[in-house]
């Protein structure tokens, strides 16, 4: 019984601790410094490590101290920089890791995809699926194509897309990444398509601002024309020697 009553004690007094510590930010002060510690204790854990409260109290008590703190100027510099080296090297580990899953998922998506009616294997590892044929010509590495195009990851996350950019997109075919040059020179003008593109025929182990590395994309492309400014060139000149 007496065990039973304990328990029950130590239940109640640690659901009424933050209530009651709640009802003592009574101040500005008081407040915001309960929420400088929720910063200063995510930061801790985002940089893994664990908060030494009574090393915390002592810098907030010395914060305005110029001299005789526990750690000399030099000694500060040094943590800091350990400190960033750190964090650097955990970030690293992170980019890594994230790299890896990234290759692991996207080959298992390809492989998988790979069994799926209509979708053809390039010897390169390139994957593609005609949706609609179009009639036209297929193009060649060093012509300019005029297309729509959407571009999401295997999770379907979109990552960029001509339809949000108001219009179609005109390029050398030569200047983009290993699996358009290749991908789009299989399609005929009028077509449209998806291309699905392991990560070493994309942007690789490096990735883009919008795209981690080692990621496998997805592309619904259409292709509307080729070498569209040279024919509107033919066509001006023929209109001004009539």
């Amino acid at each position: 019984m007496k065990r039973k009553l304990l328990v029950s004690a130590l239940a109640c007094s640690l659901v009424s601790a933050p209530v009651a510590m709640a009802a003592e930010l009574d101040t500005l002060e008081k407040k915001a410094s309960y929420l400088m510690g929720l910063d200063v204790g995510a930061r801790m854990q985002a940089l893994g490590y664990a908060l030494d409260a009574d090393a915390m109290r002592l810098g907030m008590q010395e914060s305005a101290k110029k001299e005789g703190r526990a750690m000399s100027d030099e000694d500060l510099r040094n943590a800091v920089a350990e400190i960033q080296q750190r964090f650097q090297m955990r970030q690293q580990e992170a980019a890594v890791a994230q790299a890896e899953a990234n290759k692991k998922l996207g080959d298992e998506f390809l492989s998988e995809n790979a069994k799926k009616e209509g979708v053809v294997t390039t010897e390169s590892g390139l994957q593609y699926k005609i949706i609609s044929a179009g009639d036209g010509p297929k193009p060649q590495a060093t012509d300019s194509v005029q297309v729509h195009y959407r571009g999401t990851l295997v999770d379907g996350t979109e990552f960029d897309s001509s339809y949000s950019h108001g219009g179609p997109v005109t390029f050398t075919l030569n200047q983009v990444i290993p699996g358009w040059t290749e991908g789009l020179q299989m399609i005929n003008q009028g077509s449209k398509a998806e291309l699905y593109v392991p990560s070493e025929l994309a942007y690789g182990s490096t990735g883009n601002p919008s795209i981690q590395p080692n990621s496998t994309l997805i592309f619904e492309i259409e292709l509307l024309d080729i070498n569209p400014q040279k024919k509107m060139a033919e066509e001006s000149k023929t209109a001004e020697t009539k």
